[in-house]
């Protein structure tokens, strides 16, 4: 459990970083320079060398997913109970034999179902 924490700090922090160093770099132009416009840098010019930011971003963004990996991996739960460390309660005990039932009376019956007196 307390790995889970672990890596929740670490993720959070990596999150921060990565949110930073995203803000930290230099823009790319506005949408105009991508379709033509008048700016002086070219959407599809060629590419300056890899900055330390962007390297940082890459690192940062193999760390990101590979954190929401992991977390995801130790967040798994198996089958539990929400009171876990009480005993889970034992199965009432089945009867070994069934009920006796009382057997059918076995002379004829009258319309209100009460057996017919014999006469002696």
């Amino acid at each position: 459990m307390i790995l889970y924490y672990l890596a929740s700090v670490f993720y959070v922090l990596v999150c921060v970083l990565l949110l930073m160093v995203i803000l930290l770099q230099q823009g790319k132009g506005d949408m105009a320079a991508a379709f033509g416009g008048g700016s002086s840098q070219s959407a599809f010019g060629a590419r300056a060398g890899a900055t330390v930011l962007s390297k940082a971003t890459a690192v940062l963004a193999v760390l990101f997913m590979l954190g929401a990996l992991a977390l995801a991996i130790l967040g798994v739960r198996g089958p539990g109970s929400l009171l876990r460390g009480t005993p889970t309660p034992a199965p009432p005990p089945k009867p070994a034999t069934p009920p006796a039932t009382a057997p059918a009376a076995s002379g004829a019956t009258g319309s209100t179902g009460a057996a017919a007196p014999t006469g002696k």
